[in-house]
C-alpha cells in the first residue's frame, strides 16, 4: 500500500475513500479509528488523524463524540462524482488531445475503446496483438 512520493496521510484517506467506493464501508458505517488505522499501516497516529481529518473536511466521514468515526450520507456518490471528474482530467483529456493530433475524433476514439474492449473468447489466441486501428476513411467526425 506506502507508495514512495506521495504523503503516507494522503494515502490513508485514499485507501479509506477506495473502502467507501467498492462498499466494505457503508454509509452510516463506523470507520476504522485512528489508532486502528495507524497499527494496521504501522504509522504514527497522528498521521492517520491528518487523513482522516482530511476526510472529515470533505465531508465523507463525521464524527460522533465519544463513538468515533462514520461514513456520512452521501459520502460514496461524493466520492464517485470526484474521482470520475479526476479520470476525465488525467486520463480522458490527454487521450483526446493525442487523438486529435493524430486525426482521431471521438467517435473514432469512442470505436477504438469499444473494440479493445471486447471480451476475448476461449478460442481466440492469447498472444499481443497489434491494436485496432481506423482507416481515413473509416473515421465519422465528431
Amino acid at each position: 500500500m506506502i507508495e514512495e512520493g506521495k504523503p503516507l496521510f494522503v494515502q490513508i484517506a485514499e485507501e479509506v475513500e477506495d473502502s467507501i467506493i467498492d462498499g466494505s464501508i457503508a454509509e452510516e458505517a463506523q470507520a476504522p479509528s485512528t489508532n486502528e488505522l495507524a497499527a494496521f499501516y504501522r504509522i504514527n497516529p497522528a498521521t492517520a488523524a491528518k487523513g482522516v481529518n482530511m476526510l472529515v473536511d470533505k465531508g465523507v466521514l463525521y464524527k460522533r463524540r465519544g463513538i468515533g468515526m462514520f461514513v456520512s450520507p452521501g459520502a460514496r456518490d461524493l466520492l464517485l462524482s470526484e474521482r470520475r471528474s479526476l479520470f476525465a482530467l488525467r486520463y480522458v483529456q490527454p487521450l483526446l488531445a493525442e487523438a486529435r493530433k493524430i486525426g482521431l475524433g471521438p467517435a473514432d476514439v469512442a470505436d477504438l475503446i469499444r473494440v479493445s474492449a471486447e471480451p476475448t473468447t476461449p478460442t481466440t489466441p492469447t498472444t499481443p496483438t497489434t491494436p485496432p486501428t481506423l482507416e481515413p476513411s473509416d473515421r465519422r467526425t465528431s
